[in-house]
Formats: structure tokens, C-alpha cells, sequence
């Protein structure tokens, strides 16, 4: 059954127009009057719906009963990335979303090849925010995980809400396999940074570990920048 992303207020009973994103893809999906669909506005849970009409621009449902379905990971791990450049970064927010990311922050590193700023940073921050709702709507998830905007890897260290368990993925020899870092702490939400092509700089990694984060390895291989942050959240909760 079609899943669309539906964010606003949902009740049985309810008769409403679906906001654009979701109207075209109903258009897209060539759905009918009376076909059955089912919404989620990410606040948790879903709702039966069926389609009363379809307009050229416009399309009119009437929700029907709540089923509180929740197919969320058993461990909250927030991604922060040093973006890959080109497609990778979509393909690494689609991919995260459907394991059951909790949240992912793009950060601009010293090695980064992409590096966006101002309006462009905004409408990529819109763009992988849109490729995120797609996954949901695809996986089954019903909370949509958040796409931070863009933020200097600097910058974002500072913030003093983030999570407590930080790990910082590595290749040094002091980094502790990921399993045996995060098994002391089963249910505790992660926070994994993961570097872009070049790697974090030497200064990066004094920075990072003066703020509490923990160096963890994957392995003796050198996965790219959009393979090994997908590896790591496999790895923490599947």
C-alpha cells in the first residue's frame, strides 16, 4: 500500500488536502478516487486514508483509524559526516534513513571536497531533508530523521548538547574495535562522526578528542566516506 509523508495534524475522520510533496507523489503513483494509502506525519504512528479526489495540483483524503506502528532501531545513533562530494551524500542520507538513523549533521571538514555555504548549503540541506521523507515513506519508518544544516566541523564540536557516547570513527592504532566501545553502554544513543574522502586532519582528531569523543575502528580496510559511516550504523543497530 502507497506510505505518503503527510506533516500536519491527522485524525480519524478528517478530510484534508495532502500539502504538495504529497500530493505529487500521489499524482506520480497515479492513484484514484477510493484507492486505500496510508499517512504518517513523523510524530510517530500511522493512519489509514483513502483517496476522495484527485485534482490536477491537488488531492483530497479522508484519514481513518491510527495504528500506533513504530519501526524505529532499538538504539538512537546520530550521524555526522564529512560529506562525500557528488551523488554519494544522497545515497548515503537514503541509505541511513532506511537503517534507522536517528539524525544526520553534514559538517564541512579541512579535507572535504564538497564544500557548500549560504543558499547552496540551504538547498542541500532541503534536498537530502526530501530524500530522507522518500526513504521513510519506502521503509516503513514513521519519524523522519532530521537533516541538520551544513556546519563547520569546528563549529559543531562546540555544541554542548551533544549526545554523551561519542565515537569518532578511526584507523589509528589506539582506536578500539566499534562493538567493544558501544557494548558498554547497550541503550545509551550514539553519536557517530565519520570523515569525508580525505580523512580528519591531525588537528580534527586533537580537536575531537579534547571534546570527549572516542577513537573506534571497523576494521583494518579503508572503507570510502559514504561506506563506512552506513557500515558503522549497521554494525550498532541491526
Amino acid at each position: 500500500m502507497p506510505r505518503l509523508h503527510c506533516p500536519t495534524g491527522l485524525s480519524g475522520g478528517l478530510s484534508l488536502d495532502l500539502p504538495p510533496g504529497a500530493a505529487r507523489h500521489a499524482q506520480v503513483l497515479r492513484l484514484q478516487p477510493g484507492d486505500a494509502i496510508t499517512l504518517f506525519n513523523g510524530e510517530g504512528g500511522e493512519f489509514e486514508a483513502t483517496i476522495e479526489r484527485m485534482g490536477r495540483t491537488d488531492v483530497a483524503v479522508r484519514v481513518g483509524a491510527f495504528h500506533a506502528v513504530e519501526r524505529e532501531a532499538p538504539r538512537a545513533v546520530y550521524l555526522a559526516v564529512g560529506m562525500p562530494a557528488n551523488e554519494r551524500m544522497d545515497w548515503l542520507v537514503e541509505k541511513a534513513a532506511e537503517l534507522g538513523v536517528a539524525g544526520i549533521q553534514p559538517l564541512l571538514a579541512e579535507r572535504s571536497v564538497l564544500r557548500v555555504a549560504g543558499e547552496r548549503a540551504a538547498k542541500k540541506q532541503a534536498h537530502w531533508q526530501a530524500i530522507a521523507i522518500a526513504a521513510c515513506e519506502q521503509c516503513g519508518r514513521n519519524r523522519v530523521p532530521v537533516i541538520a544544516p551544513v556546519l563547520e566541523l569546528a563549529r559543531w564540536c562546540a555544541d554542548p548538547g551533544l549526545p554523551s557516547l561519542r565515537l569518532a570513527l578511526s584507523l589509528a592504532p589506539n582506536a578500539r574495535p566499534l562493538a567493544s566501545v558501544v557494548a558498554q553502554a547497550p541503550a545509551e544513543p550514539v553519536l557517530l562522526l565519520s570523515g569525508p574522502e580525505g580523512g580528519l586532519s591531525p588537528a580534527e582528531l586533537g580537536m575531537l578528542a579534547s571534546r570527549g569523543f572516542l577513537p573506534a575502528s571497523l576494521g583494518p580496510r579503508v572503507l570510502r566516506a559514504d561506506t563506512a559511516p552506513l557500515a558503522a550504523l549497521a554494525a550498532l543497530i541491526l
